[in-house]
C-alpha cells in the first residue's frame, strides 16, 4: 500500500487532534505509529493515554513552551537532534505512520530548515504515511503533501477568557 503525507496547518484548533486520531486508527488496524513532538516538551494527556497503546511510540523533541519568547539556542538543539533522530526512523522504515507534530512550528522559530524536512519527505519510505502538523505551513509543505488541511479558527472560548482545560487543550 502507498503511503502519503498529509499536512494539518492554519490557525485553528484540532490539528495534532487529527494527527492523534489518526494515530489511533492506524494502531487498530495493526499498525505501528511513531510520533516526534517537536516544540513541545511540557506534559500533556495524550502522553498518559498513548501509553497503554504499544504500537504507538511518542517522544518529545522540546524542553518547554517558548512560543511566547524567542528560542533559546538549547530549543534549536533539542529540535536538531529530534530531526536528526526522526531521520534514522523514517530511513529504518521501521514504524507504518510516522507523525512529525508542530513541525510547522518548528521551522517557522527557524529550529531546522525547510531543506531538510523536504529531504527528509522525499526519502521517504514508499508504503510510510508521513504526518506533519503546526500553524505557518511554508508553501513548500503545501506542494509536497498529498492531502492538505487547514485548521480555521471561527470562534474560540480562550478569546472570552477561557483557560487550557486538562483533557481538552493539554
Amino acid at each position: 500500500m502507498t503511503g502519503y503525507i498529509h499536512l494539518y496547518s492554519g490557525n485553528g484548533k484540532g490539528k495534532t487532534t487529527a494527527a492523534l486520531g489518526l494515530a489511533l486508527r492506524a494502531a487498530g488496524a495493526g499498525k505501528t505509529v511513531f510520533i516526534a513532538q517537536f516544540v513541545k516538551g511540557m506534559h500533556y494527556s495524550e502522553i498518559d493515554a498513548l501509553k497503554s497503546l504499544p504500537a504507538i511510540e511518542l517522544k518529545q523533541f522540546g524542553l518547554d513552551c517558548f512560543i511566547v519568547n524567542k528560542p533559546a539556542q538549547t530549543d534549536i538543539d533539542a529540535a536538531r537532534r529530534g530531526l536528526k533522530e526522526v531521520t534514522v526512523i523514517i530511513a529504518e522504515g521501521k514504524y507504518d505512520m510516522v507523525i512529525l507534530d508542530e513541525v510547522c512550528i518548528a521551522l517557522y522559530y527557524h529550529l531546522f530548515n525547510i531543506e531538510e524536512v523536504l529531504s527528509l519527505l522525499k526519502s521517504k519510505p514508499e508504503q510510510m504515511e508521513i504526518v506533519l502538523t503546526g500553524r505557518y505551513a511554508p508553501p513548500e509543505l503545501y506542494e509536497i503533501a498529498d492531502l492538505v488541511t487547514e485548521m480555521n479558527e471561527i470562534k474560540h472560548y480562550y478569546n472570552s477568557g477561557i483557560e487550557a482545560r486538562k483533557g481538552i487543550e493539554f
